[in-house]
């Protein structure tokens, strides 16, 4: 098995290509640029260029081309999200959209520009290459990865793992659908695991060995399911091996001839146990010696991912106890956008995306230098992004905290929300996407305008909403405790309203509660929703255990009463 971990700069811990690696992008790009000169002349037709960009990444929208750069497992380092804010300046509008796929988009991308742009990313080992396409997409794992204090193992090293695996196999390009792996190294589910293609959650046994929960055929989409468990335990010299199982009986007897039927989660739903039977009985006749993750190559790449040189610290030093005894919005930030790390003296600190008003995801190329230059500064170099459009500097000293709070409240980036009702996931919807049938953004910057009062937001507590603008559910409105999704009726968008989902260990589909609301009306819907739950809950009752404890009737009735 041709695994490697190459070389890399001792402060750097993303993977960095090696001469095979950085030569086979420069040849792709050159084929890429050929394409795109004959696509210029006329000599290929839009249905004839259309394969060869999507194995590139570049989709075409409602208002121009856009490219979606892999950002593997969701992690940068500095001098790559520097070059992400030059491609930004450079070739769109100054601005990249993080997406829920641990991605980025640039949505302004002229097409005979589209060449240059890949061979910015390749100067610093990045690349759009599985972006799209019916293959393995982009691997995710969990943002606080290598760092959360509850982590059992590392998810990078296994994710790494997937990501050399699943480059250009042979076998899996031509899937019958696109397909999606999340894997996160902790036993509470921190990656939306259960609704993956595949979705991975580290375990250890009695004895302490690695192993891994395996869920299969989860999605959301036109037809939303939460996966099935398929294996309690997969040990790691197996790992590789049961997921080539998996996607080899996917492979096999997905339904190609028909778009709306080939997804894994169709497969796993039509054939019940039997599908797991089948995994079983393909992965008992591999050779296992072939197939067999080795040990030494699991601590070569492991040693890739190798800890910064932390400093001996204490928690909760006295600069943090002053700044949040002096600072009310100090002390809402720290609570809201900092999570617990493996070591003393040090926290993951959650750079929100979503400022009241703004565009969920959207990051100017100027804040990627300022976050770019703070990771330099307070997290050895290391930027992490969320699969819910947030950025991760992981490992930040807590008594530098009031410092980089300040430094990003300079920059627009210190919006004190994360969790809250106004950390909103949403997708472009139809401001940019060609199969969008409603818009997203202007309904997600109208609710965060509507709950802007940060005393209310920690009143309300946590509390998820997700927006999608059609039925693809790139918002996955499906898992949010309340989820839009926006839908054409009649020339009008108009928005359904889902209750109940969750993405976490409580994994569930939200519930349709009823008609659609306009978009003049679904703001005030989701007011109304959010009433509701605070006047019901019990104490520490987040709305998903309200509304699950409750059932529809308080909620339609507050929605409909009137109507």
């Amino acid at each position: 098995m041709d695994l490697h971990a190459p070389a890399t700069p001792p402060h750097a811990r993303t993977y960095r290509y090696d001469d095979i690696d950085r030569g086979f992008l420069q040849s792709r790009i050159a084929e890429f640029r050929d394409q795109v000169e004959r696509r210029l002349a006329g000599t290929l037709t839009e249905d004839e260029f259309k394969p060869l960009r999507l194995m590139n990444g570049l989709y075409l929208q409602l208002h121009a081309y856009m490219l979606r750069v892999a950002i593997p497992y969701g992690v940068l380092d500095s001098r790559q999200l520097r070059q992400l804010a030059f491609i930004a300046r450079r070739w769109d509008r100054g601005f990249g959209h993080f997406t829920t796929r641990q991605n980025i988009q640039f949505n302004w991308t002229n097409l005979q520009d589209a060449p240059d742009m890949l061979a910015a990313l390749a100067e610093a080992d990045m690349h759009a290459i599985q972006t799209s396409g019916n293959c393995i997409r982009n691997v995710t794992t969990d943002e606080f990865a290598g760092a959360a204090r509850d982590e059992l193992v590392d998810p990078r090293i296994y994710a790494e793992i997937l990501r050399q695996w699943s480059t250009l196999h042979p076998e899996f390009t031509y899937l019958p659908r696109k397909f999606k792996i999340a894997i996160t190294g902790a036993a509470h589910d921190r990656v939306a695991a259960k609704v993956h293609d595949i979705g991975v959650i580290a375990k250890r046994n009695a004895a302490g060995q690695v192993g891994f929960e395996v869920w299969a055929g989860g999605g959301l989409g036109r037809t939303p399911v939460i996966g099935t468990r398929i294996a309690d335990f997969v040990p790691e010299p197996d790992f590789l091996a049961y997921l080539e199982a998996v996607l080899r009986v996917y492979n096999a007897l997905g339904q190609r001839e028909n778009i709306y039927k080939a997804r894994i989660k169709i497969l796993v739903r039509d054939l019940g146990d039997e599908f797991r039977r089948l995994v079983e009985a393909e992965f008992a006749a591999m050779p296992q010696g072939r197939y067999r993750l080795d040990p030494e190559v699991v601590q070569a790449i492991a040693a890739h991912f190798a800890p910064p040189p932390f400093a001996r610290l204490t928690d909760d030093p006295p600069a943090l106890r002053r700044a949040r005894a002096d600072d009310r919005r100090f002390s809402a930030w720290f609570a809201t956008c900092t999570h617990p790390h493996r070591q003393p003296g040090y926290v993951s600190v959650v750079i929100s995306l979503k400022p009241i008003g703004g565009i969920p995801g959207d990051a100017s190329a100027d804040q990627m230098d300022a976050v770019a230059d703070l990771a330099d500064r307070f997290s050895f170099g290391e930027i992490r992004v969320s699969h819910v459009q947030n950025l991760v500097l992981p490992h930040v000293r807590q008594e530098d905290l009031p410092a980089l709070h300040a430094a990003l409240a300079s920059h627009g980036l210190a919006t004190p929300n994360i969790g809250l009702v106004t950390d909103i996931i949403a997708c472009p919807g139809m401001d940019y996407c060609a199969l969008a049938t409603a818009r997203s953004i202007p309904v997600a910057q109208r609710i965060s305008e509507r709950f802007a009062s940060l005393d209310r937001q920690l009143e309300i507590g946590t509390l998820h909403v997700n927006i999608s603008g059609c039925i693809n559910a790139c918002g996955h409105h499906h898992v949010g405790h309340i989820g839009l999704l926006g839908v054409d009726k009649r020339g009008e968008e108009v928005y359904q309203i889902t209750l109940g989902g969750s993405a976490g260990d409580d994994a569930a589909i939200g519930e349709l509660i009823g008609p659609a609301f306009s978009s003049d009306a679904v703001v005030d819907a989701v007011d109304t929703l959010v009433r509701t739950y605070v006047a019901h809950r019990t104490p520490g009752e987040q709305f998903k255990d309200t509304y699950r404890r409750l059932g529809p009737a308080p909620f339609k009735e507050a929605l409909y009463a009137t109507a």
